[in-house]
């Protein structure tokens, strides 16, 4: 099939006659038809996180009205990170505090990751610092 033939069946001015793109399976429509996937080894990540408890919320307030998804997620043991950095200083501080009350009400902890952001873990989550306490001296880079 030539450039412009493709594009033209692209474009939908032409029906598209080469099937030796297609597998049968796809033709036939013997997929489960709620996701499109290539590989049936392949699974959706969000379906495997879920299963598995590996999520992990991204929170960003406006205000201190939105809070209560902080605390909603962090309820349901969802690590939450929160990004206070498009706030107002005070009600940053209130995000803060409450963040604070919640961690310790629920037995979790509170880590400032960068400026204005921050971790929020259960209490049955355990934070892995990208340093290695058992690295040695020497190091990866120290090449002599």
């Amino acid at each position: 099939m030539g450039s412009v033939r493709k594009a033209s069946a692209w474009l939908g001015l032409v029906e598209d006659n080469d099937e030796r793109y297609y597998d049968d399976e796809y033709a036939e429509g013997t997929g489960s038809g709620d996701q499109w996937v290539t590989d049936p080894r392949v699974r959706v990540a969000s379906e495997t996180a879920e299963e598995q408890g590996r999520r992990i919320a991204t929170v960003s307030p406006d205000s201190f009205r939105d809070a209560r998804g902080i605390g909603e997620h962090f309820r349901d043991g969802v690590p939450v990170i929160v990004n206070l950095t498009s706030m107002e200083p005070a009600d940053a501080k209130r995000v803060v505090d409450f963040a604070a009350g919640l961690t310790f009400g629920l037995r979790g902890s509170i880590e400032r990751v960068a400026t204005r952001v921050f971790l929020l873990t259960p209490a049955d989550t355990e934070i892995v610092s990208g340093e290695s306490a058992g690295r040695p001296g020497d190091g990866f880079f120290n090449q002599s």
